[in-house]
């Protein structure tokens, strides 16, 4: 189901007075009704991977409550190996056996060596890489003991299924979400104007900025070769809006979802095209994820402690493994590695830590947030196109004699408005988050003045024909 669809505008009011006018009497009941609504909002895409994510949980759930009770160190560690091993094991095979097939017989074949295998057909669950590093969370929490087992199954099941975030994040640590369905909650006026506010504002930046930037996107990309070098950046840089406005969008949208049910998710996004360097932009952007590699590999890893030559193994491994989870293609494995290029030197001089928290902004400042954006926006290339060769013949091609051509965006009447409106909501979008970064705020805030104008955008120019599906939904 689509946040951006007509059955989940009938779904999230129907939940949401069940809920809070219905079930209120008993947490246990609420906690069902979680539970139940998740597998539908889950199941109406494809009921029959509701059996994946019931298998993850009943797994988890025992192996939690078995490593609680083991004393022994060699037993404790093979209790937790078979969660990784059942866990990454249905990963593996949905999101990168045909990979790892194709890729074998490719590689033989430069070689000159024929090589004959066979991929299936297989269907790629919806969120299947979130829901299953949350349900690894817990696992590895417990055996660190860092966190208590879980004593109810439906709090556990609710917790890994909960529907507001289910499909594309934020990746909920078990420490922060699980908690919160064992605590008494209340609904409160300033919880639910803050999640409706965010929900708005989370379907501003789907579609009216990332459905209109995706019109122009996917013409370009998909025939790269017909567009002159400023129509390329242009190409790439709607992009790099678009992306952001559809997955900080659906964070957005999560978040806000998860307030109207007394539930608070962490923030998955903190404005990462203000970033001032590479380290700085994955301190904000797909936060949970980020922090989720670096507190389960990156630290066991050695972190950046030991050798100057270990800490650039570990950058190189951590990065190359974030872009292969995003995707089972080359492509995301070359983001990863050009993003770990790009932190090296940041390293070496131990400026990776560096403009930590910080919003002033100098004029020297203002030209290092350009560098890294155009970085960021050069590396979404490789993101965004179907094959290596696509994405090298792409970059090749942004530099050229017709760099200031970008006849595509003025050739129709359509495509004119549509560019205008594209980029006025960038604009639009761009000063509010200015606005709450100058502040320090971890999110856009609204007001009814600006929640009515956001509203009055979604509706005006929002492209409403034929929700398109968010991007995350295929990692």
């Amino acid at each position: 189901m689509l946040f951006n669809s007509l059955e989940f505008l009938i779904f999230l009011p129907l939940c949401f007075i069940l809920y809070w006018f219905v079930v209120n009497r008993s947490l246990k009941l609420q906690n069902v009704f979680i539970l139940v609504a998740s597998y539908v909002f889950y199941g109406w895409w494809d009921y029959r991977f509701l059996s994946l994510i019931a298998l993850s949980t009943v797994v988890d759930y025992f192996i939690g409550d078995l490593l609680s009770k083991q004393d022994s160190t060699s037993s404790r560690k093979r209790l937790l190996l078979a969660s990784l091993f059942v866990n990454l094991g249905v990963l593996g095979f949905f999101k990168y056996y045909n990979f790892f097939v194709d890729s074998w017989i490719k590689a033989w074949s430069e070689l000159g060596i024929e090589m004959q295998g066979s991929t299936l057909n297989i269907i790629l669950p919806v969120g299947i890489s979130f829901y299953t590093f949350q349900t690894l969370s817990y696992t590895i929490d417990i055996y660190r003991k860092k966190l208590e087992p879980s004593n109810s199954l439906v709090n556990f099941a609710a917790y890994v299924a909960f529907f507001p975030q289910l499909v594309a994040g934020p990746i909920e640590r078990a420490t922060n979400l699980l908690p919160q369905f064992s605590r008494k909650r209340n609904f409160t006026f300033e919880q639910g104007k803050s999640g409706l506010y965010l929900i708005i504002w989370g379907l501003f930046k789907k579609v009216v900025i990332a459905d209109n930037c995706a019109f122009f996107v996917n013409q370009i990309f998909n025939n790269h070769t017909a567009y002159s070098a400023g129509e390329l950046w242009i190409g790439a840089l709607l992009f790099a809006f678009q992306i952001y406005g559809d997955f900080s969008g659906y964070s957005d949208i999560a978040i806000g979802t998860a307030r109207l049910f007394g539930f608070d998710l962490m923030t998955n996004f903190k404005f990462p095209y203000f970033s001032k360097n590479i380290g700085d932009f994955w301190r904000r952007w797909h936060i949970s994820l980020s922090t989720w590699f670096r507190d389960y590999v990156y630290i066991p890893l050695g972190g950046s402690k030991g050798s100057v030559w270990k800490q650039v193994r570990n950058v190189c491994i951590i990065f190359i493994v974030s872009g292969f989870w995003h995707g089972a293609n080359w492509t995301f494995i070359v983001w990863g590695a050009f993003h770990a290029l790009l932190f090296i030197p940041l390293l070496l001089i131990k400026r990776n830590r560096s403009d930590v928290n910080t919003t002033r902004i100098s004029l020297l400042d203002v030209g290092r947030i350009f560098i890294t954006f155009v970085l960021v926006t050069i590396g979404w290339i490789y993101f965004r196109a179907d094959s290596l060769t696509i994405a090298n013949e792409y970059i090749m091609s942004l530099v050229g004699s017709d760099l200031f051509e970008a006849r595509l965006f003025i050739k129709t009447n359509k495509n004119l408005l549509l560019f205008a409106i594209s980029l006025f909501s960038i604009l639009c979008m761009l000063l509010f988050e200015i606005r709450a970064y100058v502040k320090a705020r971890a999110e856009v805030q609204l007001n009814m003045l600006s929640g009515v104008f956001i509203l009055l955008c979604i509706f005006l120019m929002g492209a409403f024909k034929d929700p398109s599906q968010f991007i995350y939904f295929q990692f």
